[in-house]
């Protein structure tokens, strides 16, 4: 290609001009340009498509999607936790905020032992489905601390692929370190990561959790209720916190929800149990 004479330092001027305008960068790749309004069903468009020709180039076949507080630690960080606590209230004995502490403090020294029993869950799963080159039963999370990160952990114990969905939010969320890093995703829309905690899934797994959790766990028993999701295991891990938190007779006393739609989850206080149910239920699928 010829070079083109610039002629006098104007013209030259001009070029420049031209070829530094925002006009001149091909549109898909100027990032100020897509961050438009009238470009939003391009993004969604966009992000969802990137995750799905991901998982697909990585064979994942079927996910279980995990999801429980964010705020959960791992027992030792809980214990310590609880220490430093209940030190802090022996400087302050008269002050009541310090003694809340101590009182919050021991719940969740006590919701600890989910952060174990979500570990295992994924060691288990991942240990029995992610053989022979097989992606089935791919751990999912929401990417982020607590519940989340010891799914992820569980699956990396084994050497297994496990998927974190994180979400940008006005305070950074930082991936947990145990996801497979090709399987990291960060979604701008809520939408769309909805969207993806179930196209593969074959179940869910809901730990205690706040309203995240809630949000999840109840636009997923939606879906199956309606029939726009169909073959998706709901277990709920720890029986006395979801009856203590959701009376469910109190919703088929009122005429709210039928007394069939308490078939639509199942309770399990262990791994090996909320493993066995999704296995029972997907018996088919696991013999092949």
């Amino acid at each position: 290609m010829p070079i083109m004479d610039m002629g006098s330092p104007e013209d030259r001027a001009f070029f420049d001009a031209i070829v530094a305008s925002s006009s001149y960068i091909p549109a898909d790749r100027d990032t100020e340009f897509m961050q438009r309004e009238e470009l939003r069903p391009l993004r969604l468009g966009l992000e969802l498509l990137k995750p799905e020709l991901i998982q697909k180039e990585h064979g994942i076949q079927s996910t279980i999607v995990v999801f429980g507080s964010a705020r959960v630690q791992e027992p030792v960080a809980a214990e310590l936790a609880l220490l430093t606590a209940e030190r802090a209230a022996a400087e302050h004995p008269n002050d009541p905020v310090f003694q809340c502490h101590v009182a919050v403090a021991k719940r969740q020294q006590e919701l600890s032992k989910y952060y174990a029993v979500a570990r295992e869950f994924a060691r288990l799963v991942s240990s029995s489905c992610q053989i022979d080159g097989r992606c089935d039963y791919v751990i999912v999370t929401g990417g982020g601390p607590g519940i989340m990160e010891a799914a992820n952990r569980g699956a990396a114990d084994v050497q297994a692929k496990s998927i974190g969905l994180n979400i940008t939010l006005p305070h950074e969320q930082h991936p947990n370190p145990y996801i497979t890093p090709e399987l990291c995703f960060q979604f701008r829309y809520f939408a769309l990561r909805k969207m993806h905690f179930l196209i593969r899934a074959k179940a869910l797994v809901a730990f205690p959790g706040g309203f995240g959790t809630l949000d999840e766990l109840f636009e997923t028993l939606t879906l199956i209720q309606t029939g726009k999701v169909t073959e998706v295991s709901v277990v709920l891990v720890g029986r006395a916190f979801w009856e203590r938190l959701i009376n469910w007779e109190f919703l088929v006393e009122q005429g709210l929800i039928g007394p069939q739609d308490l078939g639509l989850f199942h309770y399990a206080e262990t791994a090996q149990e909320a493993w066995d149910l999704i296995a029972r239920n997907h018996a088919v699928r696991l013999k092949q």
